[in-house]
């Protein structure tokens, strides 16, 4: 009797299975055990120990926020994500709402300028279009969106000044969040959203601080990162960059609330040597005797300072201490290289979409139809990433 039961509820889900896969199409639904095994791949923020606090790298196709106060690294380590992506074979887009993008900065933190689209919207609605119609072309690993508090919607720009726009910032990110967290996973996009502080009037216990655009956006945020610079760094009475801490205060890939401080200095960024040092040292790949920072038998110097420029003079020596750190730090990546053929695709998927929409070459304009999904590059890990560079 029971056998016959459990023969009739599989022959039952069996008919489901197949009506669904024919109204919806095939892989609308499957066994966990049959899809393809995605393990997890990120993308290098240019900082090992943010990389390590994030559990691999900022995960593909999530959306993810970054917030902080002024002046805190927000926009310099979005531009080093980019750069990142960029060095692995990927592509990249910047939708500078602020009207406030620096070309010689961000070639200055490694970018490629040739290859990378920035698009300037006009208002909130034209951005976040945009932000769509890339998503689904299928083409690209990282999208910039700096900031949401700048996403002004179009009704309040044609507005006068003085007329309540009660919600209508809110109502925008909520209806554009709920499109493009399903696209974006299915084309394996990461969306950063950069935000700032604001506070909340009134509030006698607790933190008064807020982030602009309603809650939509901590909602869907896969990981959420808070930025704050701590401090100056000095050389002599000059102030030559700043100390920030970054803390990871959600996050659905990895365990959250995890910590990490970075150095990062006016003329070239994020400092990967004294990031990789206090990360070596920590976990003793590096010694410290004293103020003297050793890498086996040899001396890289007296203070993180001198440490730091002899690993910038010696490249070859940071990459090997630089790797040896990501073996005792993070899982081996499988083994297997890239298929050419699909990055070639990839880059060809990219062609079309900016042969397609009528604009200037580094100009992203919207358009009514999205484009056809194409092929595109596999994830390539951040320890393939660190043996390129």
């Amino acid at each position: 009797m029971s056998d016959t039961r459990e023969e009739s509820r599989q022959s039952a889900l069996t008919r489901a299975l197949s009506q669904i896969e024919k109204s919806f199409g095939k892989g609308a639904i499957m066994y966990l055990k049959d899809q393809p095994n995605r393990t997890f791949d990120g993308i290098s923020t240019g900082a090992l120990s943010i990389d390590l606090a994030l559990g691999g790298g900022i995960p593909r196709g999530r959306v993810l926020e970054i917030f902080g106060p002024e002046s805190s690294g927000k926009t310099t380590l979005t531009l080093h994500i980019i750069a990142e992506a960029q060095r692995a074979g990927g592509a990249a887009a910047f939708i500078d709402v602020e009207h406030a993008f620096d070309p010689a900065w961000a070639k200055r933190l490694g970018v490629n300028l040739e290859e990378l689209m920035v698009n300037q919207p006009s208002c909130g609605e034209e951005a976040l279009e945009v932000c769509e119609l890339l998503v689904r072309s299928n083409a690209l690993d990282v999208i910039v969106i700096d900031s949401v508090a700048a996403l002004v919607p179009r009704h309040e720009l044609e507005g006068q000044m003085g007329d309540a726009q009660v919600g209508a910032q809110a109502r925008l990110m909520s209806q554009a969040l709920r499109k493009l967290t399903g696209i974006a996973s299915k084309s394996r996009t990461s969306v950063l959203f950069i935000n700032q502080l604001r506070e909340k009037i009134g509030v006698m216990y607790g933190s008064p601080e807020t982030t602009p655009g309603g809650r939509a956006l901590k909602f869907y945020s896969s990981v959420r990162i808070d930025v704050r610079r701590t401090g100056m760094l000095k050389e002599g009475e000059q102030v030559i960059g700043s100390r920030i801490r970054t803390k990871i205060v959600k996050n659905k890939v990895a365990p959250p609330f995890r910590e990490a401080e970075i150095d990062i200095y006016f003329d070239c960024g994020i400092s990967r040597e004294t990031d990789l040092i206090d990360v070596a040292s920590e976990i003793g790949v590096l010694s410290k005797t004293g103020t003297w920072f050793s890498y086996g038998e040899t001396r890289l110097g007296q203070g993180r300072e001198n440490a730091r420029q002899y690993l910038r003079d010696n490249p070859a020596l940071f990459k090997e201490i630089r790797e040896k750190t990501l073996a005792a730090k993070m899982p081996k990546p499988e083994a297997g290289e890239t298929p050419e053929k699909d990055v070639k695709e990839g880059k060809e998927a990219l062609r079309d979409v900016k042969e397609g929409a009528d604009r200037a070459p580094l100009l992203v304009k919207p358009g009514k139809n999205s484009v056809a999904p194409a092929a595109r590059p596999a994830p390539i890990s951040i320890a393939a990433a660190s043996r390129k560079r």
